[in-house]
């Protein structure tokens, strides 16, 4: 696949949060066909884009067709966004490879390796093994593998902001793992969708500040078995913010060894010196959510206790965009051998 080549996406869940923020940036992506909107409902099908989201209004060229296999094979689709519910997307995403076409999927589907870990989404399987088939597509992580997958799964906001944040210090092995690892997470309320909730309504998340899931949310897995932790040593919480859209990630460690702050600064950006979506913030300037939000980018500060053993590290993104839709088409760009940042800076 050149530089050159335009290639036929399609999308399926455009109507909702992580649908619509694709849907956008694919519209402006330069080495992509207009992105085929694709409704499981029978009730959305053929109505336009514009109805579910008025600021499209005026682009009448996009409406929402019905899903089928026939028609993704006559529009020549060549990658498949997934932004539906994890059972649509463990059904679909086989079925799709199968007839060559490439997935990324938004959902939990293929994220998990593990048994344990797979049940708190009452996951049996993993689909006569297809699962190990998929990759898991954060791409500060797995690059080189992202580029030659046929399925990506997604990973999970909070996820993201978690691992993007540790990863250096885990693999560098400079923590002391057996001290635990806590990860005190926040996280603006279209991180639970577009279907609305008891939990989710304005008059319950307004001037309010909840956590919610503890020990049991389902982006736990993906933290152990990203950084290859034991689930003993991984104390994760979300909360959630009463804020449209953002997550601050504050995560508490300790060294095995004191170290310099010059030496952790130098640790992170010698990790991230090749991720053109990681920002690493000097000492003592800290990320703030609205450094990150409306962008694909996850920004990374820290902060040295004076005995230079206790750290906390601060992280932050958009959960829409870097923790969901525009990594999505990071990992699109990644796939087909287009430039990582096209449509996201």
């Amino acid at each position: 696949m050149t530089m050159t080549a335009r290639i036929q996406p399609a999308i399926v869940g455009a109507s909702g949060y992580s649908g619509f923020e694709v849907t956008k940036l694919l519209l402006r992506h330069g080495q992509v066909k207009a992105p085929l909107l694709l409704a499981r409902e029978d009730a959305d099908h053929g109505k336009p884009f514009a109805e579910f989201y008025p600021q499209l209004n005026g682009n009448g060229t996009h409406s929402l067709e019905p899903f089928s296999w026939e028609l993704l094979r006559a529009r020549g689709v060549d990658v498949l966004f997934l932004a539906t519910p994890h059972e649509v997307s463990r059904e679909w995403a086989p079925e799709a490879a199968q007839r060559g076409i490439r997935v990324i999927d938004l959902s939990g589907a293929w994220r998990l390796r593990e048994e344990q870990h797979r049940a708190v989404y009452g996951f049996r399987d993993q689909n006569d093994g297809f699962g190990a088939r998929a990759v898991y597509g954060l791409p500060e992580l797995h690059r080189p593998r992202i580029a030659d997958a046929e399925v990506v799964a997604n990973p999970g906001c909070y996820a993201t902001s978690c691992i993007l944040g540790l990863a250096p210090l885990v693999m560098n092995e400079v923590l002391e793992l057996e001290h635990g690892v806590v990860c005190d997470a926040k996280s603006g309320v279209s991180g639970a969708g577009k279907q609305p909730t008891a939990r989710t309504h304005f008059v319950e998340v307004a001037e309010n500040f909840s956590a919610y899931s503890v020990f049991n949310h389902r982006h736990t897995g993906e933290i152990v078995e990203q950084l290859h932790l034991q689930d003993s040593q991984l104390t994760f919480t979300p909360h959630l913010l009463p804020i449209a859209r953002g997550i601050l990630s504050t995560i508490y460690v300790r060294l095995r060894a004191p170290m310099s702050e010059a030496e952790v600064l130098a640790l992170f950006r010698d990790f991230y010196a090749e991720s053109i979506f990681v920002r690493v913030f000097t000492p003592p300037r800290l990320p703030e959510v609205h450094y990150s939000t409306h962008t694909n980018y996850c920004d990374i500060g820290f902060a040295l206790a004076p005995d230079r053993r206790r750290l906390i590290v601060v992280s932050c993104l958009d959960n829409l965009l870097k923790g969901a839709s525009g990594q999505a088409v990071q990992n699109m760009n990644l796939m087909f051998g287009f430039a990582e940042q096209e449509a996201l800076a």
